[in-house]
């Protein structure tokens, strides 16, 4: 456990010197408390003896450090602490990064992972909410492809970072929390440390938590820790919750440190063999064959594996929510205008009811590959409707593809071989004529103010096309314009949305993906969402603080539009006008001005910019500052959708 000094103070030497001083200081104020409320011998005397004979009243040294003031711990050294063992764990994991909003139930924890562990795997990220914490946590493993920790403050700072740990839940992402408690109800001060404790504190999230534990001893944390990273790790992917507690976290090592597991990352669940044979001979015999891909490419491997697929087969390749398929390839899409396909081939695809009902409807067959399939809890309804479908393989579809691509070479025959080259053909003069429309699309409204959806994508296209760029927002909100426009074809250019469309979630995965993309080189840019940013804009200062090179472009159509077309929508089914859907979903009067919130937050901000003739000599200059190392906001006013 010993660990090198590598100043000339010796800073636990330090603190005893210091430490002694303090006691001296209130070792007088203590005796005279002790001398007033007893005799000369420390009994208590007939004036200050309770009522009947019972103990006297509690001297205010006394209630310090009932209540949390802890006058006495100040003469308290402790060499080891628990704590720094826990660091040593940590360790073994390789996590790079905790994201934390500082909370005094995990301050052993935090003091031996910035001191005793140099703040160096993990490093520190301060955050302003907890919430964003783990959104930052959510951002990075989409674009790093393992866990970043986020460190939380006891059942608040739980229950302010629950919205964001739902949306990784449901979108599959491995998530490391530790939040800090503390159990032991004869230790704990009243007041605030009670009120930050729970019996069960994992029961706070249990039920979109992948895995929980509360270790009792280091020996347990080690175990739970080392497990809890692997569960986190293995398909399908989640947030998992260590629960620590303080006195485990302060306390000193008694004896020998516990031996710390060695970490195994389990092999993605494949399929059944013949289950898989009998989805090659489906597809193989397939007229009109599609892909659809959701989550399915958990590596850049996967998505080499989903193209290899579909080259195979020359089947058509929907992609949806990250990045699994290159945007430009002739596969990509839904095929020609009639296309119906007669097999469905899904991927990781979180709700099927929809494509399944028309499979069935014209006797088309379903095939599904899902990981989740093995994996169900009941209270959220994550899972979606119950569908009929003809083939369900309960697997890891990355891990699956290869014997599926394997069966379908073995099968295959000449015939069907020149039948595929004749599909292909139609396929890619198919996508050409789409890609066609949406640039020709795009040209609508390209001189209007507000400023086209459109127009920012299609201008700031040439900006970063020769840059390793990567896209760090959803397009759900921007009408995907950027996959419309631009060409995509290496999987992190895109990590797609919250999951579970929990607002709040756009800025810190931003903030996230752009810190794990920093390493690499890489140029992270986010087209933030105005709504969305509101909910935790503190990330901001995260980003500044950090230098996390990131830059925002602001989506400020100054509303909520996606519940200004709902309350419209309401309006007409119960024929009423629409004049009065803006109360309560609009952002006006007054406008929010995100440059100065930007600046506020110590990052250059730049705008609103009003003028679509504007709009690239501003994207130029942040692209320059974000390209030496920092953040910039440029706030455009755009449409609404």
């Amino acid at each position: 456990m010993a660990k090198s000094k590598k100043t000339s103070v010796d800073r636990r030497g330090f603190l005893k010197g210091a430490a002694a001083g303090a006691a001296a200081l209130v070792a007088k104020p203590q005796l005279a408390d002790a001398q007033q409320a007893g005799g000369q011998n420390g009994q208590p005397t007939a004036q200050n003896r309770g009522v009947n004979g019972s103990a006297p009243a509690p001297t205010e040294v006394a209630l310090a450090r009932e209540t949390g003031g802890r006058p006495a711990e100040s003469s308290r050294i402790i060499e080891h602490p628990g704590s720094d063992y826990m660091v040593d764990v940590l360790k073994t994991l390789n996590i790079e990064y905790l994201a934390a909003n500082p909370g005094s139930t995990y301050e052993s924890l935090h003091e031996s992972l910035i001191n005793y562990g140099d703040n160096k795997m993990p490093e520190f990220l301060t955050v302003c909410h907890e919430e964003s914490a783990v959104a930052m946590a959510h951002g990075y493993a989409k674009i790093e492809g393992k866990p970043m920790m986020a460190l939380i403050h006891g059942d608040i700072g739980l229950q302010h970072a629950s919205m964001a740990i739902y949306n990784a839940y449901v979108d599959r992402v491995p998530i490391y929390m530790v939040a800090g408690n503390h159990s032991d109800g004869a230790r704990r001060a009243p007041g605030v440390q009670s009120m930050h404790s729970a019996q069960d504190l994992g029961a706070l999230v249990r039920d979109y938590t992948k895995w929980d534990d509360e270790p009792l001893s280091l020996g347990h944390f080690a175990d739970t820790a080392v497990r809890a990273y692997n569960i986190a790790m293995t398909p399908p992917g989640g947030p998992v919750l260590i629960v620590c507690n303080a006195e485990i976290q302060g306390d000193p090592i008694q004896g020998s440190a516990p031996r710390i597991p060695k970490l195994t990352l389990t092999t993605p669940p494949a399929g059944d063999l013949a289950a898989v044979r009998e989805a090659a001979k489906l597809l193989i015999n397939a007229e009109r064959p599609q892909i659809i891909a959701q989550r399915m490419a958990r590596t850049p491997e996967g998505m080499a594996l989903l193209v290899e697929l579909a080259e195979l087969l020359e089947a058509p390749v929907n992609s949806q929510e990250r990045m699994n398929f290159p945007t430009r390839h002739p596969l990509a899409g839904t095929g020609w205008q009639g296309y119906q396909p007669d097999v469905t081939l899904n991927l990781e695809v979180g709700d099927i009811l929809p494509q399944a009902r028309i499979d069935r409807a014209r006797g088309a067959k379903t095939i599904q590959i899902t990981s989740v399939s093995v994996f169900h809890k009941s209270n959220i309804q994550d899972f979606g409707h119950y569908a009929d479908i003809d083939l369900d393989i309960g697997a890891d579809a990355q891990a699956t593809l290869p014997a599926l691509i394997e069966e379908i070479r073995k099968e295959l025959t000449p015939d069907r071989k020149r039948a595929f080259e004749e599909r292909r053909a139609k396929l890619a003069e198919a996508h050409k004529k789409a890609w066609d429309q949406q640039i020709e699309s795009a040209q609508y409204g390209w001189d209007s103010s507000p400023i086209s959806l459109a127009r920012l994508s299609a201008e700031l296209w040439p900006l970063i096309k020769n840059e390793d760029w990567s896209l760090v927002s959803w397009q759900g909100f921007i009408s995907n314009w950027p996959n419309r426009l631009w060409k995509f074809d290496k999987h992190y250019q895109y990590i797609g949305g919250q999951g579970a469309g929990g607002m709040g979630y756009g800025a810190p995965a931003a903030v996230g993906a752009a810190l794990a993309n920093r390493k690499h080189g890489r140029l992270s840019v986010s087209i933030q969402t105005d709504g969305d940013l509101n909910y935790a804009p503190g990330v901001l200062w995260t980003a500044a603080h950090h230098r996390i090179p990131l830059l925002t472009i602001m989506h400020n159509n100054r509303g909520y539009h996606q519940e200004v077309m709902f309350v419209e929508e309401q309006a007409a089914l119960h024929n009423r006008g629409a004049d009065r859907s803006h109360i309560g979903t609009k952002l006006w009067d007054p406008n929010i001005d995100y440059a100065k919130m930007a600046q506020a937050y110590g990052m250059h901000g730049e705008g609103p910019i009003t003028n679509p003739d504007d709009l690239v000599p501003a994207l130029k200059r942040g692209l320059e500052i974000v390209k030496k190392g920092e953040p910039a906001m440029i706030d455009v006013v755009t449409q609404p959708r």
